[in-house]
């Protein structure tokens, strides 16, 4: 019987037949057939050993011995540097820079002569032009050029590097794989075969990885389950800012952020990134409020932007680039059924400045307060910083890590916080003065007061 599935072009699901819509993305004609497996021996094994069973209080745990990179924001996200022994993910656009830190932090290290990048997308001289422009020049880099997964790892076992660079995974293949490189089966199997390899050698493993047009790593999602670390680089188009974002991570925070600059001599690392993001902007602009947020392991001020305009023929739009959708969708019901802004035929953009995608709710007090100074076209107070969630029923509930979003925001110079009573610091802080609000009603009307 023919051992065959369908996989699909575009996310990489698979199927065990074949239909003319992928269920998984909803496109149409992109399901390609591929054989599910390498060919086994025929012959009959013998019947394995029972694997060993050992009680978990009798294992003697011992930390994961990391590298660090030289970078630290890249060391940041990965929970204080590489693991010896674990495979990293890093996913991203084509052009966001990848292979471009990837080649820093391995000629920027001190043990930049233990580390072997492999490269199947660029030749070995593409690769020296790009060292020599991040200066990288007098670096002991040890690179090759080869996609077949059997060369790398007899490369591998002749070198005994510390840590393998592979740029990128989809471009991979094991020859006793019958199937194109790229396909779904060739990438499960040679990320198979480069686990076993870290975890037997201790060898630190990174892979660079495709992406789809929804953003997301391309192959089967089980390529993210093997792997132990998972990292995105994400940019709003046109913007020289570079966030790193760390979505799975067995061995540090998870949603941590690393930000990057990138230039003409490469990603050079922002150490901070809220005096950066904060950087041009309007004092007394409607539309404009400063929200305090925590993405991983520290605070960080934004810039949320809200425009509310007169809607053109047809139905009034909802756009919200560092938002989810549906978020800002539910923010305009609760100002409407709470506070009285209603904007249901009207155009409401809401942006975060410098290209972030926040995904936390404690920012919802500050965009509603943005969507408000929009309509209203009234300024919010300057120095003014504010941050709490908003409930169905118009409560503002406590964030986490407030006090430390409250000296974040101290820091740079705010004066004014306006934030969830809950949250409402023990001791008063100087120069900065605190206001709880219980209810969105409550903090809009404060906002309203003449300054």
């Amino acid at each position: 019987m023919k051992n065959a599935l369908y996989f699909c072009s575009e996310c990489g699901a698979e199927s065990l037949k074949w239909q003319g819509q992928c269920g998984a993305c909803g496109a149409w004609n992109t399901l390609r057939e591929a054989p599910s497996a390498p060919a086994r021996s025929g012959r009959k094994s013998r019947k394995p050993a029972a694997a060993e069973v050992v009680r978990l209080n009798e294992v003697a745990a011992q930390p994961g011995q990391r590298m660090p990179t030289g970078l630290d924001e890249f060391d940041r996200v990965l929970g204080g540097g590489l693991v010896k022994g674990s495979v990293v993910l890093l996913g991203g656009d084509p052009g966001i820079g990848k292979s471009t830190i990837l080649l820093q932090v391995a000629g920027g290290n001190p043990a930049s002569a233990q580390t072997l990048y492999v490269s199947g997308e660029e030749s070995l001289e593409q690769l020296s032009l790009r060292s020599r422009r991040l200066g990288l020049a007098d670096a002991g880099v040890r690179a090759v050029a080869e996609t077949s997964l059997d060369a790398v790892l007899a490369a591998v076992e002749a070198e005994r590097p510390a840590w393998l660079i592979i740029d990128s995974v989809q471009t991979l293949s094991l020859d006793e794989v019958n199937s194109a490189p790229g396909s779904p089966v060739q990438l499960r199997e040679c990320t198979a075969a480069l686990v076993r390899l870290a975890k037997t050698r201790g060898i630190a493993v990174t892979l660079v990885g495709h992406v789809t047009k929804e953003g997301q790593i391309a192959g089967p999602r089980m390529l993210e389950h093997m792997v132990d670390v998972v990292l995105y680089f994400e940019s709003e188009s046109g913007s020289r800012f570079r966030v790193l974002r760390s979505v799975k991570n067995r061995f540090g925070a998870v949603n941590e952020l690393g930000v990057f600059v990138m230039d003409s001599a490469g990603l050079k690392q922002v150490r901070n990134p809220s005096a950066i993001f904060l950087t041009g902007r309007q004092a007394g602009a409607p539309g404009s409020a400063v929200t305090a947020c925590h993405e991983g392991s520290r605070p960080m001020l934004l810039e949320v932007q809200a425009l509310v305009s007169d809607a053109g023929a047809g139905m009034a739009r909802r756009v919200s680039p560092g938002m989810d959708h549906n978020r800002l969708a539910m923010l305009m019901a609760v100002l409407a059924r709470h506070s009285g802004v209603a904007a249901y035929e009207r155009d409401v953009f809401v942006n975060y400045v410098g290209g972030l995608r926040i995904n936390e709710t404690a920012a919802d007090l500050a965009v509603a307060a943005a969507i408000w100074s929009s309509v209203r076209d009234q300024p919010l107070p300057d120095g003014l910083v504010l941050f709490g969630e908003l409930g169905l029923s118009g409560e503002v509930r406590p964030a986490p890590y407030g006090e430390e979003r409250l000296r974040e925001a101290a820091k740079l110079g705010f004066k004014r916080a306006l934030i969830p009573s809950a949250n409402r610091p023990r001791k008063p802080m100087r120069d900065m003065k605190v206001t709880g609000v219980n209810r969105l009603g409550e903090a809009l009307d404060i906002l309203g007061r003449p300054s």
